[in-house]
């Protein structure tokens, strides 16, 4: 006998042989249900910024790495210009002069002043001498704002994250010779989420505020649709999902998401009126007088409910713990 055979056979038996309960008897009518899509999420960065070379030179010390957490104006590398610290020497040079310059101004402005009082010399020269200091003095002051200027350079040279969070790419390594604006780092910081794609086919139907289903691979969890893009790309809808506590250890990785895209209706029965046996499902139905085991096709039970895909129609009457009178299966 085959094992089909076998299990009509068993089908054929009366439910007296099961254990007596109570009979509970239940109109079946359909039930509006979430319909699910599963899609796959990438684990994001809500902001990725840069930490950008501020001048020219060799990249000579780098103290981060990929996967290192890092605060907010914390320094990341150190870039040196040799030809700064030339200008500051010349600029160095060129204050001694003018302060000598300015020395010997001043000594001629206080003799001047002497001459002035005995009656020698003339107010219109002593006018040139007091200008004369004036001008060296201007000097000084422009050339040490000069220096100040190459100063603030070199010091530029130290760069810094931009916020807090963790180091995502490492493109240089030291010894490098880097350009202006050129990327020694990029931060991921201000939080992560979950970036999805749909089909464009259920765009009207995500709504933003749905609580989603998220399974990492060990634990399952929920998060909620925070944002739904205008833009189609490549005939998918791209949206955001914020999950509470999400684990920032690897970015870009791939989580199983199941987007809500509308409800339907479905037959949905308590997963103890379902009867295995010999690896078959039969739900017992009543029918006038008599209760009989029909076969059916059961879904995924999920809390204590289990949907019926096929054996059953609305207005059947499902038996639950069903005892006695059962005439057989009924297979439809």
């Amino acid at each position: 006998m085959t094992p089909r055979l076998a299990a009509l056979a068993l089908c054929l038996l009366p439910l007296a042989a099961m254990p007596a309960a109570a009979e509970i008897a239940t109109p079946l009518a359909p039930t509006q249900v979430t319909e699910w899509k599963a899609v796959y999420g990438r684990i994001e960065a809500r902001d990725q910024l840069p930490a950008r070379a501020r001048i020219g030179g060799t990249l000579v010390s780098l103290s981060v790495a990929e996967g290192d957490l890092v605060e907010a104006g914390q320094p990341l590398a150190t870039i040196t210009d040799e030809k700064l610290v030339f200008q500051l020497g010349a600029i160095d040079a060129q204050l001694q002069s003018l302060a000598s310059q300015q020395t010997n101004a001043e000594s001629e402005l206080k003799r001047g002043e002497e001459l002035l009082a005995r009656g020698v010399t003339t107010v219109q020269r002593l006018d040139a001498l007091r200008t004369q200091v004036e001008v060296l003095t201007g000097q000084i002051e422009a050339t040490r704002a000069q220096r100040h200027v190459i100063e603030q350079q070199a010091a530029e040279g130290t760069v810094l994250a931009p916020t807090t969070g963790r180091v995502l790419d490492v493109p240089v390594a030291a010894g490098a010779v880097l350009m202006p604006g050129e990327t020694v780092a990029t931060i991921g910081g201000g939080g992560f989420f979950l970036r999805v794609a749909v089909p464009e086919r259920h765009a009207t139907r995500l709504t933003q505020g749905a609580e989603i289903a998220i399974e990492t691979g060990t634990t399952s969890t929920t998060g909620t649709l925070a944002r739904i893009y205008p833009q189609i790309q490549n005939g998918r809808v791209i949206a955001d999902v914020e999950v509470p506590e999400l684990s920032d250890a690897f970015v870009d990785a791939r989580v199983l998401v199941r987007l809500p895209i509308g409800t339907r209706s479905a037959l949905i029965v308590p997963q103890a009126a379902l009867i295995t046996r010999s690896g078959l499902d039969f739900v017992a139905v009543q029918d006038g007088g008599t209760t009989s085991l029909r076969a059916v096709v059961p879904g995924i039970p999920e809390d204590g409910w289990v949907e019926i895909l096929s054996g059953l129609t609305a207005g059947d009457i499902v038996v639950t713990d069903a005892a006695t009178n059962t005439t057989g299966a009924d297979h439809e």
